[in-house]
């Protein structure tokens, strides 16, 4: 395509058309006429609008000191999500052919006096429009004409080479707001690129954990505990407690399955006021990173008074200067004060703040402990929901302690992603239990009851038989509408839907429902005896070949009433009243003491912090 050939322009621009497409072309080959030629034009100038997008993105290049080709403007417009209204990839090649002679700043001039031109024509209509209105009344028509001449005087003003009138000419007008680049979510709604964010929290609660696992995830590219996540290379400045990094990424890779690509680690603090820090400046700008963590503040500002707004100032805006020269996500980790949920020091950073979150914890180890993460400011959106995370104890393969005790870390489990658990006693709950021992879908209520009486399942009629409706309905174990969770692998099964035994993971001790190996087998698909008592007990002790009636047979006393059942936590009995039907506390599958009442409504079976490997319950 030639951009010479276009049919969105009246013929008296074709001209202009002309100069613009040598000004952009010539500035692609020869970048060094692009600050000269900033003087003379505004992106507005262009009387075409793909040219506008393209000079926006050629000049961002140039002030970064990138190359300015017509491939680098290409991918600079697909960051912006600007090519295809900048015309397009043979557009943008095409652009870059023309070179006007190898002198910009002529035909940058041209396409300034067209500008001007266009703007005078301008002005003439709209006083033509005021003077004939019905309304019109004489004098209203001076206001455009001086508003037209401030504006070309600042405009002149911007070409003179005072400091002070290049400012004014940098000032932008309500419409050129739209042509600023939108900030770029990095994780969900939490924190973006080309910003600067901090997690601050009390020494010791779960800070460098958190972060951790948000590095893992951008590096990895995976959903952050249901947020989206736009992969990128992470850096992550270990400026504190470097020796413990290893196990909780190891312990984070065994959790999850998989690597931990894309983040890089450098085990050293930088100081933010030292010489080092333009290295590492330099350094990230090569490497281009989506985030940079520095962990802590306080360890790459030592020797900085951090009670002091001005002192502090300065190393925010040392963090500034990697975060314009990269582009990234730049996460400070910080300390908050003895008193309050506010980051300790002077208040001067939380002002050049994107977004800052406060993490917590409660409890005395990993069983009970809950790490929240409350979002305390977002810049320019509303403050998100708090976080609630949880700790599974993962224990590291081949290695242990002095002592032959396993070596283990912890890592987060998400609070607020939970399987949606139908309670117990519910229809819903009986289905998932039919299921998981796949009792026949055929059998209809008489047989389900007795089904659930042989297994002390105290259950009303009514309930069993809508739970029989409920799987005739579906047809079968495999019906496609009764699982979730294949196209999320933060889903799971819901209430009402069919459990799938061959979608769970290999048991291993990241898995929470590991079963201890000494309990006795299932009754699979084993139907009860039509003739009532425990299954097997009819035939290996016969009376006759007449069935035995309630009342006996000839002769016989008084038939031996039947012995009472025991309470059954899970449900009412068949028929009983629904006061009757109270759950008692479940037990934890692996220690057998009491789940707490928040780990039994969520759907788990295990305290948080049982290692089903060992047994044992150690401390975070």
């Amino acid at each position: 395509m030639n951009p010479r050939d276009t049919g969105d322009t009246h013929a008296s621009d074709s001209g202009a058309m002309d100069a613009e497409l040598d000004v952009i072309g010539g500035c692609m080959h020869y970048p060094r006429h692009i600050p000269a030629v900033q003087a003379i034009l505004k992106g507005s100038d262009f009387v075409r609008p793909a040219h506008e997008l393209i000079w926006g993105a050629l000049t961002h290049l140039a002030a970064r000191g990138e190359p300015t080709n017509h491939i680098a403007v290409r991918i600079e417009l697909e960051k912006r999500k600007e090519l295809t209204r900048a015309g397009g990839l043979n557009y943008v090649i095409a652009v870059g052919d023309h070179v006007g002679g190898g002198d910009p700043l002529y035909w940058a001039e041209k396409v300034r006096a067209a500008a001007d031109l266009r703007a005078e024509a301008d002005l003439g209509r709209r006083i033509v429009q005021q003077a004939t209105a019905p309304d019109a009344e004489p004098g209203q028509a001076v206001t455009f004409i001086d508003d037209y001449l401030q504006r070309q005087k600042e405009r002149a003003a911007g070409r003179s080479g005072d400091p002070a009138d290049a400012l004014l000419a940098e000032l932008l007008d309500a419409s050129s707001l739209d042509n600023m680049p939108t900030l770029e979510p990095l994780v969900g709604d939490l924190l973006h690129l080309d910003t600067l964010a901090r997690i601050i929290g009390p020494s010791g609660h779960m800070k460098s954990f958190v972060t951790i696992d948000i590095a893992g995830h951008v590096g990895t590219g995976m959903k952050w505990h249901g947020h989206h996540v736009r992969q990128g290379t992470v850096v992550y400045l270990v400026a504190e407690g470097a020796r413990g990094i290893r196990q909780r990424v190891r312990a984070w890779e065994k959790h999850h399955g998989l690597k931990m690509t894309g983040v890089l680690f450098l085990p050293r603090p930088v100081q933010a006021r030292g010489p080092e820090w333009d290295t590492l400046i330099e350094a990230m700008r090569r490497l281009q990173p989506a985030m940079i963590v520095i962990d802590t503040q306080a360890r790459v500002s030592v020797g900085v008074e951090e009670n002091s707004n001005t002192e502090l100032g300065i190393v925010i805006e040392r963090m500034d200067d990697l975060r314009r020269a990269t582009e990234a996500c730049v996460l400070l980790i910080h300390h908050t004060g003895h008193i309050g949920e506010h980051g300790r020091g002077a208040s001067a950073a939380k002002g050049a703040l994107q977004s800052e979150m406060h993490v917590s914890k409660k409890g005395d180890n990993a069983r009970n402990i809950v790490v929240t993460m409350k979002v305390g400011k977002q810049k320019d959106s509303e403050e998100g929901a708090d976080l609630q995370f949880g700790l599974k104890v993962v224990t590291l393969d081949g290695e242990h302690k002095p002592d032959g005790r396993p070596v283990t870390s912890v890592v987060l489990e998400s609070l607020d992603q939970r399987p949606d658990v139908p309670a117990i006693g519910t229809p819903a709950w009986l289905v998932r239990r039919l299921d998981t021992d796949r009792v026949d879908i055929a059998w209809g209520s008489p047989r389900v009851i007795r089904w659930c009486a042989d297994r002390g399942i105290q259950m009303r009629k009514g309930l069993i038989e809508e739970a029989v409706r409920i799987r005739k309905n579906r047809n079968s174990f495999d019906d496609p509408h009764m699982r979730t969770g294949d196209d999320n692998p933060d889903t799971h099964t819901g209430a009402g839907q069919a459990y799938t035994p061959e979608a769970d993971p290999p048991p291993s001790d990241c898995t929470r429902n590991d079963l201890p190996p000494d309990l006795p087998p299932t009754t699979f698909n084993q139907p009860p005896p039509e003739n009532g008592g425990t299954p097997g007990e009819f035939t290996q002790n016969p009376r006759s070949n007449i069935p035995p009636t309630t009342g006996g047979g000839p002769g016989d006393g008084p038939s031996k009433p039947p012995s009472p059942r025991s309470p059954s936590r899970e449900g009412g009995g068949v028929g009983s009243d629904e006061e009757n039907t109270t759950p008692t506390a479940p037990l934890c599958t692996i220690c057998g003491h009491t789940l707490q009442p928040l780990r039994a409504e969520r759907g788990y079976d295990t305290h948080l912090g049982c290692d089903p490997t060992t047994g044992s319950h150690p401390a975070a």
